[in-house]
């Protein structure tokens, strides 16, 4: 296998380990501290010919004016708005939407209105009368297991 006298002892990393940690303490431990590389700026003719906006660069004040300005989101004034849908079908739909809002009744029990709430209703009274039917004799037998376990008895 190998030899174990060429592996140094635990004493040997201890203390090897203990001079690294005073180095590191004696120069602040900028000598095995892990540096990024410093960003190099890049050329001014760089920025311009790519049109990408470094972090590290302010913004042109050219480019932000063309931003800043908001596009009309309204018609000028005496020019009637254009609306995408007709009088007649907003209201079809308007109508459509209130019958469907009063068909909505809150639900009594919090939660029934989803998907779970709805099963766990369903649920409850099958779970009943199973529990009803099994829980006695389920009981019975779990206490006559743990009194032979602690007495000892099989």
């Amino acid at each position: 296998m190998g030899d174990v006298s060429a592996e140094p002892s635990m004493e040997d990393i201890l203390s090897s380990i203990k001079r690294i940690i005073a180095e590191d303490v004696e120069t602040g431990g900028a000598s095995r501290a892990r540096r990024r590389p410093t960003p190099q700026p890049i050329p001014a003719g760089a920025a311009e010919e790519d049109d990408v906006l470094e972090l590290n660069e302010p913004a042109p004040d050219s480019d932000m004016a063309s931003i800043a300005t908001p596009v009309a989101a309204t018609p000028a004034p005496g020019v009637p708005a254009e609306k995408i849908i007709s009088d007649e079908a907003a209201e079809v739909s308007r109508a459509r939407l209130a019958s469907l809002s009063r068909l909505v009744i809150k639900p009594e029990v919090a939660g029934s209105d989803t998907l779970e709430g709805l099963v766990r209703e369903m649920l409850k009274p099958m779970l009943r009368d199973w529990l009803d039917a099994n829980l006695p004799d389920l009981v019975e037998t779990m206490v006559a297991k743990e009194i032979a376990r602690i007495t000892g008895q099989r």
